[in-house]
């Protein structure tokens, strides 16, 4: 018994020394700062209940005040987490030279014995989808056309730096609601890069686990684990409806019958009835603008993934007086899973579950834009 406490200090000493000795040679050039444990105990009351801001497959975040003052995020990774120290470590690197407005900004970190904690910037108004989709919440007010309007071109944005301006390119991998945080004007910045991929541009796709959540899974990466940026752009589609009709993709759209929301958007886009989708708190707003985003939208998810825009086009039709040749727009693709066929949730994707929409479309065609702006725009 006494030769097994005295084994597991030794493994814990050791684990310190590694995690001490990973983070000396890390800290040394990088602008992210290493926090000790206590620091960040301290910071959140020993990690209060009470303090509580999120919660996720991955951890839960704390409201934090820092020493000097400075109000931050703290995620706690969970316990179950199978990440080592290096690819931790190598994972909060890449993130830590990522700077953009649309992206929350990563501060620092803490390694220490088991625990593994990430440091933000903290956002105001918290997470778009309890702004968006909460129960308290004055939507009319607080989510008007505009604000909603520059959430998606900023996460747009945000995306769009992802894929195209950096080197290599990075696949977020989770876009949905809960990881759109919004600053105290409701400015959107992309958050939890856990499951971020760098993505080489010399591949074509990347055959990986499928992690994520399901509604917001293109359904070439839902059924074959096949991940491109065109995932991203698909759960960009996904959210933009969210956005607009003040929906969750999680719950059934209330209709006559129960209906996928974006099953449901394809139908009225069919009928010519987009305008039934757009969230009825919405007093005042510009509708052929709102509908055209709503066809974006459509256009980011369209089954077949080489039909659907890059990031960067998609930033300058939502942000140009263009117009959209609706003739090239193909239904959209996604994922029935059979123990819930109406019913989207976190989790992992079944063998059972089914694919919907087009597969027969040829994947050579060409993206078109009627000409204001743009004459063409042909997906990367």
């Amino acid at each position: 018994m006494n030769c097994s406490c005295f084994d597991a200090l030794l493994s814990r000493k050791k684990l310190r020394q590694h995690s001490e000795q990973e983070l000396a040679g890390f800290s040394s050039d990088k602008k992210i700062k290493i926090f000790s444990y206590s620091d960040l105990s301290s910071a959140t009351d020993n990690f209060c209940p009470d303090k509580r801001i999120g919660r996720g497959g991955f951890g839960t975040v704390y409201k934090g005040t820092l020493r000097n003052g400075v109000t931050v995020a703290i995620k706690v990774l969970s316990a179950e987490s199978k990440q080592g120290v290096k690819e931790f470590l190598t994972e909060i690197d890449t993130i830590a030279n990522v700077g953009h407005p649309n992206l929350v900004e990563l501060i620092g970190c803490c390694v220490q014995d088991s625990s593994r904690i990430l440091v933000y910037e903290h956002m105001e108004n918290g997470s778009l989808d309890r702004t968006l989709l909460g129960m308290n919440i004055d939507k009319s007010t607080k989510l008007s056309w505009n604000i909603r309007s520059a959430i998606c071109i900023g996460t747009a944005r945000g995306l769009a730096f992802l894929h195209e301006d950096l080197e290599p390119p990075i696949v977020h991998r989770d876009i949905k609601a809960s990881n759109i945080l919004l600053d105290s004007n409701f400015d959107p910045k992309i958050g939890d890069f856990g499951l971020a991929k760098l993505f080489p541009d010399n591949v074509t796709h990347i055959s990986t686990r499928v992690a994520g959540t399901t509604g917001y899974l293109a359904p070439e990466y839902a059924l074959q684990g096949q991940l491109t940026k065109k995932a991203d752009v698909y759960s960009f589609g996904v959210l933009v409806i969210e956005i607009i009709s003040g929906r969750s993709i999680s719950k059934s759209y209330l209709s006559g019958v129960n209906q996928f929301l974006l099953e449901r958007t394809w139908q009225l886009f069919q009928e010519g009835r987009l305008k039934e989708l757009i969230d009825p708190v919405l007093q005042e707003y510009p509708e052929e603008q709102v509908l055209k985003f709503i066809k974006v939208a459509l256009f980011c998810t369209q089954a077949v993934a080489v039909r659907r825009p890059s990031m960067t086009q998609v930033v300058h039709m939502l942000s140009q007086p263009i117009r959209l040749n609706e003739k090239e727009l193909t239904p959209p693709g996604y994922v029935e899973g059979s123990s819930s066929t109406r019913k989207a949730s976190e989790g992992t994707i079944s063998s059972s579950t089914q694919f919907k929409g087009s597969t027969t479309i040829d994947s050579a065609a060409q993206f078109t834009l009627s000409p204001i702006t743009f004459t063409q725009l042909v997906p990367r």
